[in-house]
């Protein structure tokens, strides 16, 4: 038996463990996971005659928990200036008529699957007109 840890900055809560420790577990020759949502890691206890370590990878990276979260990031400029046609990670705006409110849009491409995993959850599909 050998044993792997992955980092899964993807597995945010309590929930993803579940998720984490399902997908794992069905896989032929694992036979412990030990999943962390508070440390995002993953450590699974294999059978490499059974299952190889990129097959581990492949399952965790098809459901979403391996790499970086896409997260925006702020320009450090302000909307008024040019930002070279780049769009800026988010508008403000608040007006006179609604002095308690403050309103915020923020442009996000659709990477074609959900930006954060959730099980059960999947991207909305587009409908072309």
């Amino acid at each position: 038996m050998h044993t792997l840890s992955f980092t899964l900055p993807a597995m945010y809560g309590d929930h993803h463990v579940t998720e984490v420790r399902r997908i794992l577990l069905a896989l032929p020759g694992v036979s412990d996971v030990y999943a962390s949502s508070s440390f995002q890691m993953a450590e699974i206890t294999y059978d490499p005659a059974k299952v190889s370590q990129p097959a581990l990878e492949e399952a965790l990276a098809r459901a979403g928990y391996l790499g970086d979260l896409a997260l925006p990031v702020e320009s450090g400029r302000a909307v008024s200036d040019s930002n070279g046609g780049k769009i800026y990670y988010r508008h403000t705006a608040a007006f006179a008529q609604t002095p308690h409110t403050v309103g915020f849009t923020q442009q996000v491409s659709s990477p074609g699957r959900a930006l954060w995993p959730c099980p059960g959850m999947g991207p909305i599909p587009m409908i072309e007109d």
